[in-house]
């Protein structure tokens, strides 16, 4: 059975096969890839494919985000900071993010 794909740019996907990403069970890597590398239409595709629950929790349980993809998650759906697994990685770290 031939699962439907969100339409994704092959270029946000440059280091790893394309054609064998499995769009199942690595959600949360093509939902952050495509937030982190992709452009506005990448991000309407994954929400879309999978869902904006899920697209909220791989994005909260990403290690890292760019301050542009975390401030705009966290704007967008109106979440807390400390929602974020890569906002309390890097503040244990002592690190200022300037959040």
């Amino acid at each position: 059975m031939m699962i439907e794909k969100p339409n994704l740019q092959r270029k946000i996907f440059w280091d790893v096969d394309f054609d064998k990403i499995d769009y199942l069970s690595n959600f949360k890597f093509v939902v952050t890839r495509a937030f982190e590398r992709g452009d506005v239409d990448d991000i309407r595709a994954v929400r879309t494919f999978y869902g904006d629950e899920k697209v909220v929790e791989a994005l909260k349980d990403a290690k890292f985000l760019f301050y542009h993809t975390f401030s705009l998650v966290k704007n967008m759906y109106q979440l807390n900071e400390n929602d974020f697994k890569c906002y309390i990685l890097n503040r244990s770290k002592g690190i200022p993010w300037g959040y």
